[in-house]
């Protein structure tokens, strides 16, 4: 699947101020990693993509091998007898069949994304505004993701955006960076067990 980057370079707005060298404030944010302290959430998310996958894709990829075999057989018994015109119909239904089974991989991998999506869009839309009052209340004119950033450039947690978000949520953080957050030192290196994951294949 694949992955969404929620927050890559959002911004709420300028200082206020007429001077246009006015200095920026900038922090920085991970939504993946934020998304991954929710309690539940990446075992809620694999339940249900596990379920999508295995009952809707699967599915949805039989009807469509049957009714493509269905049309096949009819096609081969009744196409010498079929007026040109509906024998052009029949073999453009049976093409549009069989390139989805063809590309069935990448089908199942658009639409297990877009049920993600559904999923985490609740967490995401709340997450976001949590983001905006952080932003407001820290006066921060530009928000980039965290994830950009290597190890060996991580941010002071004064501009590590994920714990205020996730107290404004009230969503338990884990340890090491809470600590980080109150000595003031930089926030650990995120490497989160995400809820926007791979997915694994459709049974068929």
């Amino acid at each position: 699947m694949k992955k969404l980057l929620f927050v890559c370079a959002f911004a709420i707005g300028l200082l206020l101020s007429n001077t246009t060298n006015a200095q920026q404030k900038i922090g920085y944010f991970d939504d993946q990693l934020v998304l991954s302290w929710h309690p539940g959430l990446v075992e809620k998310l694999t339940k249900e993509m596990t379920s999508y996958q295995n009952d809707s894709l699967a599915q949805d990829y039989n009807y469509t091998y049957s009714d493509f075999m269905h049309k096949d057989s009819a096609f081969k018994r009744d196409s010498a007898t079929m007026p040109a015109r509906t024998r052009d119909m029949a073999i453009a239904d049976m093409n549009k069949l069989k390139e989805k089974l063809i590309n069935w991989q990448e089908y199942a991998r658009q639409m297990s994304e877009q049920k993600q999506e559904i999923i985490l869009y609740p967490y995401k839309m709340k997450m976001a505004d949590a983001l905006k009052q952080v932003m407001a209340e820290g006066k921060f004119t530009m928000v980039l993701n965290q994830s950009a950033l290597t190890i060996y450039a991580l941010p002071p947690a004064a501009e590590n955006l994920n714990i205020k978000v996730a107290q404004k949520l009230k969503i338990p953080i884990p340890k090491e960076y809470e600590d980080a957050f109150k000595t003031g030192g930089a926030a650990p290196a995120a490497n989160p067990a995400t809820p926007a994951g791979g997915t694994a294949r459709p049974k068929q």
